[in-house]
């Protein structure tokens, strides 16, 4: 038998090679790309990049004036892994690799493991070396470990970092990621959210994707600063208390010519036949989730984002675009699978294959699935044949909830089933309520522009919608602006119009959205039974012709409750009479009608004493004026 020779820890041996062709190397990332070593007594930097069918690749540069013949790489078996060390390369140093196809052709790609690249539309990767990162969310960390989301409070603020606010010194106008941390900070601490949700950070060449159309996986976003600079952020929040996930793009990649399209001549990352490999909607190239080097340097990246940049969770985007091979396609555009359905079933298994390894390692992280079908399972567990999500968005709510809120209060008393449906099936799977930047864009309308009516009426809506929407079973989302009634469109291009909280009535959102948030957050009647039917209950869903609902959130042992009632129509209800379930008595602890939240701030009292007397099927009640789209919240 022959030698096995010996490799230096950075090198790519046999063993990187037979893990990484199982689909099992979990820090590939560690080993494939451009890493700064030590080799005998130069320094220098260790390139090696996957390319199975080129003929031929080098790395070129600017340290070597971009000349393919100054680094040729020596191609490495089975997997065809190309590597080469490339002494006194520095820091920040562009590059790229030379791939000579198979049909002769010379191809210039970006490195698919860099961890920085240039800002657009520039399209190379940078050298920079993370491995000095230093950490000071030790305490978070530890924490994140006993950490379960089914009992804590989640409420999350989605934000675009770029048009969250506009910097007046930056050309582009980008905060960076540090001055971007301070000033998040401020305003999420103040306002009430648990976490952010910062969309498109992987690295992309196009703004008008939101970053949902990434080139590089390994890299967060050159626009608002360095690896470090995106460590920082994540630190300082965490420091701060607040939770940071990550929107990930797994689904599909973009056809740029730097990027993973057609990497070596061939589809390497996509699946090779147009009817598997490509989204006609999206102009994108679909990952072969049937490869094992794809489906590996997919979770190596998710797990590159949690473990070594401290990430909270991943919202994963399309999960349905990949579990169904038809999706957004016609008739002879796609191919069924070995059983004749339109399941992919490669996807399914990438998927619990995924979640199983993240999850497994990472306790207290989170895989949260933007899954907009009826499929079984999505957060159920991967040995009772579920994906192994941690959390779903809840399209289906999202959509019976904007549907109603558009409908005129007059006739709501129609559709009265669109907010109480949800209940139906709320514990199929572990929910978050979302109101998303996809409810704000392309001709959607901002939040309050879903609202029926003029003035007072449209900003009364907004909040009777609002309160629902925390009071009801799942954790919450809500993107940026519509917190404070943005009235245009979220467009990437401008900042939000924060001038508006000059209006009385944008403030006056925004007072009512910071106090329900805060009040969600003390309450754990509003989020620590999330995912059992003893944490929610109706009073009286069937309340049609007046279009109010009623229902109570429960604590584990019933210690502190709380009561809603939401009113969605105009009309005042003087004599209006809620059935409570015990003789106690109950406190007004949010009250719509409040002077701070735009309302005739009317004196009431604080403390109701139920009396005996059916009502609501209960056997005990209390009288409460309620006002026009009131919304009032007791405590007992």
């Amino acid at each position: 038998m022959g030698k096995t020779k010996t490799v230096k820890p950075y090198e790519i041996g046999e063993l990187d090679h037979y893990l990484f062709g199982q689909g099992n190397h979990y820090e590939i990332y560690k080993k494939l790309g451009a890493h700064r070593v030590k080799n005998g007594k130069k320094e220098g930097i260790y390139f090696a990049v996957w390319a199975p069918h080129a003929e031929e690749v080098s790395v070129v540069g600017d340290f070597n004036n971009w000349d393919e013949s100054a680094n040729v790489m020596e191609r490495g078996e089975p997997l065809g892994i190309y590597t080469c060390f490339i002494p006194d390369v520095p820091e920040y140093a562009l590059y790229k690799y030379c791939i000579k196809t198979y049909k002769g052709e010379y191809i210039y790609k970006a490195d698919p493991f860099a961890n920085y690249a240039e800002l657009r539309p520039g399209t190379a990767s940078r050298i920079i070396d993370i491995s000095d990162i230093s950490w000071s969310d030790q305490a978070w960390m530890e924490q994140r470990k006993a950490w379960k989301h089914t009992e804590q409070p989640m409420s999350i603020y989605e934000v675009h970092i770029g048009s969250w606010k506009k910097h007046p010194d930056d050309e582009d106008g980008f905060y960076n990621y540090r001055e971007f941390a301070r000033e998040i900070t401020k305003y999420v601490k103040d306002m009430g959210y648990t976490h952010i949700e910062i969309m498109g950070i992987a690295e992309h060449p196009f703004d008008g994707s939101w970053g949902y159309q990434v080139t590089g996986y390994f890299a967060p976003t050159s626009r608002y600063g360095t690896p470090q600079d995106f460590a920082w952020m994540v630190n300082y929040l965490h420091k701060n208390k607040i939770g940071v996930i990550l929107d990930w793009v797994p689904a599909h990649f973009p056809r740029d010519a730097h990027g993973l399209a057609d990497f070596d001549g061939t589809p390497t990352y996509e699946y090779a036949d147009p009817r598997k490999g490509e989204h006609p909607d999206w102009g994108t190239k679909i990952f072969d989730y049937g490869k094992n080097e794809v489906q590996n340097f997919l979770i190596a990246n998710a797990l590159f984002w949690i473990e070594d940049f401290h990430v909270d969770g991943l919202r994963v985007d399309a999960v349905a675009s990949m579990l169904y091979l038809d999706y957004g396609k016609r008739d002879g555009e796609w191919v069924p699978n070995k059983y004749g359905g339109n399941k992919n079933l490669e996807a399914i298994g990438f998927f619990k294959h995924l979640n199983s390894v993240v999850l497994g390692r990472n306790p207290g992280a989170l895989m949260i699935a933007e899954e907009s079908t009826a499929w079984p399972k999505v957060t159920g567990s991967v040995e009772d044949d579920g994906l192994g999500f941690s959390l779903k968005w809840n399209m289906g709510w999202m959509h019976d909830f904007t549907e109603y809120m558009k409908l005129d209060p007059y006739f709501r008393k129609g559709a009265h089933n669109l907010m109480t449906f949800a209940m139906s099936y709320a514990y199929s799977e572990k929910y978050i309520l979302v109101l998303s930047h996809d409810e704000v864009v392309h001709l959607k309308c901002s939040m309050i522009n879903k609202m029926p009516g003029l003035g007072f009426d449209k900003y009364a809506n907004l909040k009777v919608g609002y309160a629902f929407m925390m009071g009801h079973a799942g954790k919450k989302l809500l993107f940026m602006g519509q917190e404070f009634a943005q009235l245009r469109e979220w467009s990437e291009k401008r900042e939000l119009d924060w001038f508006l909280l000059e209006e009385p009535e944008h403030q006056y959102i925004q007072n009512w959205m910071r106090d329900l948030l805060h009040l969600y957050k003390r309450n754990k009647a509003m989020y620590e039974q999330d995912d059992t039917w003893e944490g929610f209950e109706w009073v009286n869903a069937d309340d049609g012709d007046r279009s109010i609902y009623s229902f109570i959130r429960h604590s584990k042992g019933n210690k502190k409750n709380l009561l809603f009632v939401c009113n969605f129509t105009p009309m005042a209800r003087d004599d209006y009479r809620v059935g409570v379930p015990r003789r106690k008595q109950y406190k007004l602890i949010l009250n719509s009608d409040d002077k701070k939240y735009g309302g005739t701030g009317e004196e009431r009292p604080q403390i109701y004493k139920a009396k005996k007397g059916e009502c609501d099927g209960r056997p005990y009640s209390f009288a409460y004026k309620l006002p026009p789209y009131g919304v009032a919240v007791f405590e007992f």
